[in-house]
């Protein structure tokens, strides 16, 4: 009897010991680098603690993007992506802006965000892995250029996403292949119309205004120059060297919103010109999607369609398709002696790993390839061999034409650029003999880069935010007003009255804040 007593005993006690070294194996894994909140690596790709894992992890993406033309990890671009990563995603699209808000508030998140809005609400530790954090336990061989992390470092020190899209001055001076984006404002017209009309030189904005007069009394059906809806302004703003009534203006070292920079009020009196000779619609700035446009364009509508430097590639892609028998041809992007792009971006969008992701190595990894050479240019330019190879002189040869959106979103290729830069997606425009390319040629020699101006941002729930959103919701009510104006004395009424009302919101406050933060912003470039 003692001696079962004793080897139960002895039985207990080991069981104890082999319990209580769990706990200490269990606690020892809290301890590790970033305490209780430390991510678990077991799930990495190819792995499942000893035992290999055959099936790719899948994370789920939420785009904060409503307009994104892909919705669906498919294609060989994705197919690629996995078979390097061992990552799948599964997307969801934004309905609207208030989806994302609703979701932060709620805490009801995905593995991983891809966004330009919400950025320093998601930029929190109790709501996203710093990436800092991340690449140190994971990924240590990961490095990002000292720029980019200075322009994504907040307040507490880390940096929790880096947007894609951005390039430093010295980058874009190092590649003379690399062109801006599509993103850049554009103009096409009629090939057979200017035939018809002798083919009149447009190499001046009086000139484009005279051909528009010339066509209006001569096709009395035809729309001289319809626009897209969203792009209604950035041709001519650029003709008079002004930037966005709601963006940040530099003017001898000064900032301040676009709405009091004087030269606006010029450009104002201009597009009020085009409506009262008839050039524009009035319903032109109020139509309910971006596709009207297009459809007066390739159904022989309209003269002059407005968009992007790509516009009359796509016009003619689309009209291939069809039996119209025109076509367009891009005009010049600078008509004036005084026209300039300012390129203020510090990115288009970050993507943030969520502490709800129970795969934070599998998607720093993730990010890791799509940030390296390899990654980047399968994201931008598609499978090697299959959709280019790399001509010598140092840009790709597309065996497809970047213009063509149905064969770009099905293949997948750009759009899960979730780390890109501005230098690969420039290479991706450079397709030499084409329309698009010579305006961004074009473009690129009259574009300044401060992106200092990008970095002044309002944060949410800060009183320049609510200031700024009132300024920016009154602008885009009043500003149609003022374009709309029956003389060009009302023109300069109602532009005061909008610059008033900016005042009266908190304008100079606002531009005195901007100011301040243009100052810190700068020395991160110098």
């Amino acid at each position: 009897m003692m001696k079962q007593m004793k080897a139960s005993r002895w039985i207990a006690m080991m069981a104890a010991l082999v319990l209580l070294a769990g706990l200490l194996a269990a606690c020892g894994g809290n301890n590790a680098k970033g305490g209780n909140n430390a991510p678990n690596s077991g799930d990495t790709p190819g792995k499942s603690g000893t035992a290999e894992q055959t099936e790719p992890v899948e994370l789920s993406l939420f785009i904060n993007h409503a307009w994104y033309p892909v919705n669906s990890w498919t294609g060989p671009v994705a197919e690629e992506i996995t078979k390097k990563t061992g990552v799948k995603l599964k997307v969801t699209i934004a309905t609207d802006s208030k989806q994302l808000p609703l979701a932060i508030a709620s805490g009801d998140l995905p593995d991983l965000i891809f966004t330009s809005d919400e950025l320093d609400r998601l930029s929190n530790p109790d709501i996203s892995y710093a990436w800092d954090e991340l690449i140190e336990q994971y990924t240590p061989n990961f490095t990002i250029d000292p720029t980019r992390i200075a322009i994504s470092t907040v307040d507490d020190g880390h940096f929790y996403t880096i947007r894609n899209s951005f390039a430093t001055q010295a980058e874009w001076d190092a590649n003379q292949f690399a062109l801006g984006s599509d993103g850049n404002p554009g103009v096409a017209v009629r090939k057979d119309i200017m035939e018809e009309l002798g083919n009149p030189p447009i190499n001046t904005l009086d000139d484009f205004v005279s051909v528009l007069e010339s066509v209006k009394s001569k096709y009395p059906d035809l729309i001289p120059l319809v626009m897209d809806v969203n792009w209604t302004e950035a041709y001519f703003q650029t003709q008079f060297g002004v930037t966005a009534a709601n963006m940040w203006d530099e003017q001898d070292g000064q900032v301040q919103l676009g709405v009091g920079n004087p030269k606006i009020l010029e450009y104002y009196k201009f597009m009020n010109s085009l409506y009262r000779k008839g050039l524009i619609l009035a319903e032109n700035f109020a139509y309910a999607n971006d596709q009207i446009d297009d459809e007066y364009a390739t159904s022989g509508k309209a003269f002059a369609h407005m968009h992007t430097v790509s516009v009359a590639e796509r016009n003619n892609l689309a009209l291939e398709k069809t039996t119209q028998d025109f076509r367009f041809q891009q005009l010049p992007v600078q008509l004036t002696d005084k026209a300039l792009r300012v390129n203020d971006g510090v990115g288009f969008s970050g993507l943030f790993i969520t502490k709800k992701n129970k795969h934070p190595e599998a998607s720093m990894k993730l990010v890791e390839f799509l940030a390296s050479d390899e990654g980047k240019k399968l994201t931008m330019f598609g499978v090697e061999g299959e959709h280019w190879t790399w001509n010598d002189e140092g840009y790709p040869n597309l065996n497809y034409n970047p213009s063509d959106t149905e064969f770009v979103s099905k293949n997948g290729i750009k759009w899960w650029y979730l780390y890109s830069d501005a230098i690969v997606e420039g290479l991706w425009g450079y397709v030499p003999g084409t329309q698009t390319t010579q305006a961004l040629i074009e473009t690129k020699e009259i574009t300044q880069y401060k992106p200092e101006l990008g970095l002044i941002q309002v944060k949410a729930d800060s009183k320049e935010r609510t200031i700024k959103t009132k300024i920016e919701e009154m602008i885009k009510n009043e500003r149609v007003r003022v374009i709309l104006s029956d003389s060009e004395e009302q023109v300069e009424k109602n532009y005061a009255n909008m610059l008033e009302n900016a005042r009266k919101i908190g304008l100079d406050e606002l531009n005195e804040w901007g100011n301040q933060e243009y100052m810190k912003k700068k020395q991160l470039f110098e």
